[in-house]
């Protein structure tokens, strides 16, 4: 009986949690209370210990609460509840987006949302070197070893293209950046 209300609160939890660990936290206190299977304060434990560990709150603290209530099957079904609502949602859009991929209106579409993706990035980025550089409209001060960095990284990029087939890692442009900002601005 306890596996079954494991797979139902989980599955709960896992079909109606939207916006992110914070936004899940009220539905899974309320099914993880009302089942009766952790107190109020060690429910609040349980939250500070998996946003300090790696994987999402709702997988840690289902495998957690259903270790705690059954043992490895417990854990192993309260974990498959809690993902499996994900999980079928992606291969239901997968197996759409398989369907829509030859369909000329959603070709269309996709190249469209990928020039207004690409417009806002670039205005982004064009915005923080102004920022940056030559600083605001009501506070403007030139800082010229921040032109001078961002030619210069620019010019790498630019370099690596002609030299490298399809230019510098976007890691190593990062890194690169990162160092030559610690030995420029580092005090």
């Amino acid at each position: 009986m306890i596996l079954f209300e494991l797979f139902l609160g989980f599955l709960w939890i896992g079909c109606f949690s939207f916006g992110g660990a914070y936004g899940a936290i009220p539905l899974i206190r309320e099914v993880v209370l009302s089942y009766g299977w952790i107190e109020e304060e060690k429910l609040s434990y349980m939250i500070a210990v998996s946003e300090s560990t790696p994987g999402p709150i709702m997988v840690n603290l289902a495998t957690y609460i259903g270790s705690v209530k059954a043992g490895v099957p417990g854990a192993t079904i309260a974990t498959a509840a809690v993902i499996l609502p994900a999980f079928l949602t992606v291969i239901v859009l997968m197996t759409l987006l398989k369907k829509l991929i030859g369909n000329g209106v959603f070709q269309a579409t996709l190249s469209s949302l990928k020039a207004c993706v690409i417009g806002i990035v670039l205005a982004t980025g064009a915005y923080m070197i102004l920022i940056n550089c030559i600083g605001s409209v009501n506070n403007f001060s030139v800082d010229y070893s921040a032109i001078i960095m961002t030619v210069a990284l620019g010019a790498v990029y630019f370099v690596s293209k002609k030299i490298i087939r399809n230019g510098i890692s976007p890691i190593i442009l990062i890194c690169i950046a990162g160092i030559a900002g610690i030995i420029v601005f580092g005090r």
